[in-house]
């Protein structure tokens, strides 16, 4: 391969990333005409057209996409060798990029933050929440963080938090003027406060477990929201009741702000994994959060 073939070839990458000449040329620092050259060129010499071109946008043709499937794989191989070499003399360095879903990144991620900043300065941590199951590999993801029962078989996990358990919880001052809760059924006559899956737009059920007996009980929400953090809020506020993972409100309840409801009924959920794929090379960066991350074995 010549030199200019793989320069063309990684503008290529970045053009089809990007979707813009200008900004895969401010990126690369070359002139948008020069790269729109550069590919044409590119295209003569392999005889095959690879973007598609308009006033307004570039995408890649279905060969484009072939090659952009065969190419990526090398140029990250590439990337990382490179930032491995730089990482044996400054340490573990660069963007880490992990998909996990919310309860996790507030319970196990941003706890570790500031230990993982004083050990690995040159980290930088790229979290995005995602309550749904997402190809880590296709989206570009270096890990993903999910409850246990939902790992995909090929992938490595390591464990980072205790296995969760389910909370029904209420104010003190909610409690005073509210029906009587002696068992789950009870909760058809409360005010409940209701968590809307953000990728199914369904509601997340309240389930219950009584021996080996499971059973899930329909309430009547006055609230319903897909924000975390805003249903333990109206919680707090005695809005009415939340149904939680008792780690989530582990100080509220220490506090006496919130009361437990129900914990024979409580429920146990597989918890927190770190994934990724077996079969890629790691970056040292990678290596070193997996470590920081990892459940020590202590609740």
């Amino acid at each position: 391969m010549k030199r200019s073939d793989f320069a063309d070839l990684m503008a290529f990458a970045v053009i089809a990333e990007e979707r813009s000449f200008t900004r895969a040329g401010n990126r690369l620092g070359i002139s948008s005409s020069a790269l729109s050259h550069a590919m044409r060129q590119l295209e003569e010499r392999l005889d095959a057209k690879l973007l598609n071109r308009t006033t307004r946008s570039v995408a890649p043709t279905a060969a484009g996409e072939r090659l952009l499937a065969r190419l990526q794989p090398a140029l990250q191989e590439i990337g990382d060798g490179l930032e491995e070499l730089a990482d044996e003399h400054t340490g573990p360095s660069g963007l880490v990029r992990i998909n996990t879903h919310h309860s996790a990144a507030a319970l196990y991620v941003v706890p570790k933050l500031q230990a993982l900043r004083q050990t690995y300065p040159g980290i930088t941590l790229d979290i995005t929440t995602n309550e749904g199951l997402v190809d880590i590999v296709s989206a570009g993801y270096d890990a993903g963080i999910r409850n246990g029962e939902q790992l995909a078989q090929d992938m490595v996990a390591v464990r980072i938090g205790p296995d969760y358990r389910t909370v029904v919880v209420a104010t003190p001052e909610y409690l005073e003027t509210a029906p009587a809760i002696a068992g789950p059924q009870d909760l058809v006559q409360q005010a409940c406060i209701a968590y809307r899956m953000s990728t199914s737009s369904t509601l997340l059920r309240w389930q219950f477990q009584r021996g080996s007996r499971t059973f899930d009980v329909a309430i009547k929400p006055t609230f319903i929201t897909n924000d975390m953090d805003l249903l333990i809020e109206a919680t707090l506020q005695g809005i009415g009741v939340g149904y939680l993972l008792r780690e989530q409100v582990a100080t509220h309840l220490a506090c006496g702000r919130l009361v437990e409801l129900l914990p024979r009924w409580s429920v146990r959920h597989t918890g927190s994994f770190l994934y990724y794929p077996g079969r890629r090379q790691m970056r040292p960066a990678v290596r070193a959060v997996i470590d920081m991350l990892r459940y020590d074995g202590r609740a």
